[in-house]
């Protein structure tokens, strides 16, 4: 039997005050520089930086950009999921190569693509101009941008649980006559679930906090094609650094319910995927 090893006390601590360490200066530090200059005037100004159209502008641009690109991402990442994890087919590779792309390849980069195949001078731009159609510099771009920028994390997600799964219960399933339909949402889907809530809130949390891509081919015009982290930046070079920090004080406790959220998901998903504890039911 394996004698058991730990690190010296010393080292321990020492790991975790270096740990201690970053957390204060890269996180804690500028989260309270957020908040103490968001709310440095008062609640009151705090509160009236949200009265301010252009800002109700970009919250509700960045929710709906959100509430189109994650349910895009969800049913994409389940069927690549499926088909990568369920299925040998010429091309597997590439697919999952294609699906990692957006990490590979710089956000400022995949806007810019975007602007050149669908800008007035694109590949594809005077055709959309002489037919009324407005991609570039409008919504359908910033929604095709975050689109691009948080596709691979749904998918990534549910990999390697459909992998781990198998494909016992879904056999078992079609034997005793569920049909495909009944298959996944009675076994498969149950058994991937605690990953597939995971990759969704990677996904949104990105789509909502997105700024390269989204700068590309949003054009900033105010009150029309900024999102939050846009109009962030806005207020900030205009010298309004209340505003600027309130909507930022905003993105921030977005994102800090997202962290809470995720840790609790993504517990759940690795405790399944190490006990191998499937719930799908075989029954029809």
């Amino acid at each position: 039997m394996g004698r058991a090893i730990s690190d010296p006390a010393l080292v321990r601590s020492l790991l975790i005050g270096i740990a201690l360490v970053f957390l204060v200066v890269f996180l804690f530090l500028p989260l309270g520089v957020v908040f103490s200059t968001a709310l440095g005037d008062g609640i009151r100004v705090y509160l009236q930086a949200f009265r301010d159209s252009d800002t109700q502008s970009a919250i509700r641009l960045t929710l709906l950009t959100a509430a189109i690109a994650v349910p895009m991402n969800l049913v994409f990442g389940v069927a690549a999921a499926w088909a990568i994890g369920k299925f040998d087919f010429v091309g597997k590779s590439l697919l999952i190569t294609l699906i990692d792309l957006p990490f590979s390849v710089s956000p400022v980069v995949s806007g810019l693509i975007y602007v050149l195949l669908f800008g007035l001078q694109g590949l594809l731009g005077p055709w959309l101009i002489a037919h009324g159609i407005r991609i570039i510099f409008a919504v359908p771009g910033i929604v095709l941008a975050t689109i691009f920028v948080t596709f691979p994390f749904v998918a990534r997600e549910l990999l390697p649980m459909v992998q781990a799964q198998g494909n016992e219960e879904e056999e078992a399933a079609l034997t005793l006559g569920a049909s495909g339909w009944q298959t996944f949402l009675r076994v498969t889907l149950p058994n991937v679930k605690w990953a597939l809530l995971y990759g969704v809130i990677l996904c949104n949390a990105r789509a909502m906090g997105e700024f390269g891509a989204v700068s590309v081919v949003s054009g900033h015009i105010r009150g029309l094609t900024d999102t939050m982290p846009l109009h962030i930046e806005v207020l900030y070079n205009d010298y309004q650094f209340v505003p600027a920090f309130a909507v930022a004080s905003l993105l921030a406790l977005l994102a800090l319910a997202t962290l809470v959220v995720k840790s609790v998901v993504g517990w759940k998903s690795a405790q399944q995927l190490a006990n191998g504890e499937f719930s799908g039911e075989t029954n029809p």
